[in-house]
């Protein structure tokens, strides 16, 4: 039978047993919704958890991380590129930096690391958190670098080049702030960034299974141990697995490994105040102003309403072989991750809707 209408058929027996109870018939839907993505081949796979109150109401994986082994999703233990979705977990180390006194959102960025090369205008880590400092994003192959640089050695690939604007005066997303930020980070501190990261956030808060990019230098981490998806890219016949890529000297804008369980878990200890302080963090997760207009931006964070006008904080993330979406919303007290193993797989629309029927739950 048509993989689709053996699903509708067990959805209506879910139908006929939860009768009108609109929450379950909510999930039901959400539940179609990722199916339909697995079963038109949008996607290899998809992992999901959600959180409203503290509480899972949601939690599945759909398709596969290994399409050829036939290998099923858990949102436990299956780990995936989180792309973008990094900063905030960066972010979070940044925020205990400031806190601690041993860095400055408003100092120069130069204070810290004295070697990079001058610009027409001096810029602050406040405004390489915010993307407004005019460091120019990736060109041309970048993107699927498989080089194993070091943080301080990747600037190389951008350190020559001309600041897009004077700093604080336009808006530019891009990766290579938070490489900067994680360099400073480093100098600062006297210690690692990824052994930073492990101490004040991995740790504390028990995400036992979020990783860096790398163990010492070489791209990957031993995938049976860690149950690490398969990374792939859409083509013309269905998926092809991704090119090899390093993502060690971005972890802070793009390189870390982890699960839907875990990422909730982050977003959780910003709405259960297991972090830090307002003072603090509500420097992280306010949108700044440019010209008299919100860029909808924190530091490492994305701050803006949705199409229906609820507030959340969070990340979107795409990297080569992972997708990943990962929002908090403080008044419905709710936590959503999806990661998927595949490149752009243009799904934002779907994910949307999906994001809309779990948000809207009672």
């Amino acid at each position: 039978m048509n993989p689709i209408l053996t699903y509708l058929k067990d959805l209506f027996a879910f139908n006929r047993i939860v009768g009108k109870d609109e929450h379950l018939h909510g999930l039901a839907e959400v539940d179609y919704l990722l199916h339909q993505l697995i079963a038109s081949k949008k996607i290899p796979g998809l992992s999901i958890s959600v959180l409203k109150d503290g509480n899972s109401i949601f939690q599945k994986g759909f398709g596969f991380a290994d399409i050829s082994k036939k290998t099923l999703i858990n949102p436990e233990t299956t780990v995936f590129r989180v792309a973008s979705v990094s900063k905030p977990i960066a972010a979070t180390a940044l925020a205990y930096m400031v806190a601690d006194g041993i860095l400055d959102l408003d100092t120069s960025f130069y204070k810290y690391v004295p070697y990079y090369p001058k610009k027409k205008w001096d810029f602050t880590i406040r405004q390489l958190a915010s993307h407004t400092a005019g460091i120019r994003g990736y060109l041309g192959k970048e993107y699927g670098l498989n080089e194993q640089y070091s943080i301080k050695e990747s600037i190389t690939i951008f350190k020559d080049d001309a600041l897009l604007f004077e700093p604080g005066t336009d808006y530019h997303y891009n990766s290579y702030d938070w490489v900067l930020i994680s360099l400073a980070m480093e100098e600062a501190s006297g210690i690692l960034f990824e052994d930073y990261i492990k101490q004040k956030v991995l740790l504390p808060l028990n995400l036992e299974n979020t990783y860096s990019a790398t163990v010492n230098g070489k791209d990957n981490i031993d995938n049976e141990k860690l149950k690490l998806a398969t990374f792939y890219s859409k083509c013309p016949i269905g998926f092809r697995k991704s090119i090899s890529v390093n993502n060690h000297y971005k972890l802070a804008g793009g390189g870390y490994l982890s699960t839907s369980s875990d990422i909730v878990k982050l977003g959780q200890a910003y709405l259960g105040k297991q972090i830090l302080n307002d003072e603090v963090l509500n420097q992280f997760l306010t949108s700044q102003v440019i010209n008299n207009a919100p860029t909808y931006y924190g530091l490492g964070w994305q701050v803006s309403n949705d199409k229906k006008g609820r507030s959340f904080y969070g990340h979107i993330g795409n990297g080569v072989g992972g997708y990943s979406n990962f929002f908090v919303y403080p008044d419905q007290k709710m936590v959503v991750a999806i990661l998927v193993n595949c490149t752009n797989p243009d799904i934002q629309n779907e994910l949307d809707e999906v994001i809309d029927i779990l948000i809207s739950l009672d």
